[in-house]
């Protein structure tokens, strides 16, 4: 069985958030905060680390990359 490509969590118009495998169509989860769909990410790909999409401008990117979580 081959292991599945990353896992994205990424803001969604709504205002939540939307927990997203790689080349997937459709979100996995969609939760009310970020914190929880980092937390949802971690349970559905324990192996891999989330891709966060940045949702404000810091001096190491802006709002359309992505970063690591820990």
């Amino acid at each position: 069985m081959s292991k599945p490509g990353n896992i994205y969590v990424e803001p969604r118009e709504e205002g939540d958030f939307a927990v997203r495998q790689e080349h997937s169509k459709r979100a996995s989860a969609v939760l009310p905060t970020q914190k929880e769909a980092i937390a949802r990410a971690k349970e559905l790909a324990p192996d891999k680390k989330p891709n966060v999409a940045r949702v404000r401008n810091t001096k190491v990117g802006g709002p359309d990359q992505f970063r690591k979580t820990r």
